[in-house]
């Protein structure tokens, strides 16, 4: 199953399918943290950002979308198929400082997790770097539930050998923390 992609909005939070007008609002999003793309897959920052964000977009199977707040472009965000059925990646996942850790995120992640849903979907997973407290405690907030830790199961950009927890949110689990 392949995502729709479609313009998901709860003011301030707009979700916009990526296209070439988000670039350089993404470019300054991203620098906006530097230190934290030690511990992405991939990096956004300097020199690293167009062949990053290029092979983000080629990749099939995803839909990817520019986070707003409002006019202003804070990040990027998207659906990705992954092998288990009927279930959809919500990742490939950034949104500036300013935004992080409050109620823009999980509007942000409510309107995704809804949309998932919505389209036939049975749950929603997301995949985070173990080194990344804050994200894993952010997906258990939303009701996700650890399920694996895949390890030593990605190489980063700057080569270091990651682990992944992999989280899954049902639609129950979803509707009861909801």
């Amino acid at each position: 199953m392949t995502m729709h992609a479609t313009m998901l909005i709860d003011e301030p939070v707009r979700l916009i399918p990526f296209d070439d007008a988000h670039v350089d609002g993404l470019r300054a999003a991203c620098a906006a943290d530097p230190d934290i793309w030690e511990i992405y897959p991939l990096s956004m920052i300097g020199e690293h950002f167009a062949p990053s964000l290029q092979f983000i977009r080629a990749m099939p199977n995803w839909t990817t979308f520019a986070v707003r707040d409002g006019a202003e472009i804070v990040g990027m965000t998207s659906y990705i198929a992954v092998a288990t059925p009927n279930a959809v990646e919500i990742g490939a996942t950034y949104i500036a400082p300013h935004v992080r850790g409050g109620p823009f995120n999980r509007a942000m992640k409510r309107l995704m997790i809804d949309h998932a849903f919505a389209n036939g979907y049975d749950a929603v997973e997301f995949r985070v770097d173990t080194r990344n407290g804050r994200s894993m405690r952010a997906v258990e907030k939303l009701g996700a539930k650890k399920t694996a830790v895949l390890e030593k199961n990605m190489q980063t950009w700057t080569g270091y050998v990651r682990d992944t927890a992999i989280f899954s949110l049902s639609r129950a689990d979803w509707e009861t923390a909801a």
